[in-house]
């Protein structure tokens, strides 16, 4: 397995650190394929995970986002041990899913239908953040105000 060392890029660079950290899980060979999900992107701004969890209901499944990170948990209370299973295919075992976030990207909606859990994202940017632009005062003319308008 290749590894690389990304320090030559930390010289030049600040608040970089977690790309590190993101390359090292993309470049990982142990990819968890348990519970399998998809992630789509509705528009520029509206992203969806949905994951099959057959077998969990909702007291079961915890989302949680921290910081730039959503986590998606699931823990399967203990079942009755009298039962003995001749096949067991539905694999309803405890896991932890962890996707990284971009910024502003936040969870608007969460919900478990017939097994599919779908988890609504929207990017939200803050108004202070977001480019604007200026009207320019025409210097001949003083009576005329600066106004501000929104890009």
């Amino acid at each position: 397995m290749r590894t690389y060392d990304l320090s030559p890029l930390f010289r030049s660079t600040v608040g970089f650190d977690h790309m590190n950290r993101l390359i090292a899980t993309a470049t990982n060979n142990e990819v968890a394929t348990y519970p399998p999900y998809n992630i789509e992107k509705s528009s520029d701004d509206d992203y969806r995970v949905t994951m099959a969890v057959a077998g969990f209901s909702v007291d079961n499944l915890e989302i949680t986002q921290k910081e730039n990170a959503l986590f998606i948990k699931g823990k399967i209370i203990a079942e009755n041990d009298d039962i003995k299973y001749l096949h067991r295919g539905i694999a309803a075992r405890t896991f932890e899913r962890r996707f990284a976030l971009a910024d502003h990207i936040n969870v608007s909606d969460a919900a478990l239908k017939n097994g599919i859990l779908v988890v609504d994202l929207k990017r939200e940017v803050p108004e202070a953040l977001k480019p604007r632009s200026f009207y320019i005062k025409d210097a001949n003319n003083p009576s005329e105000e600066i106004n501000e308008q929104a890009a």
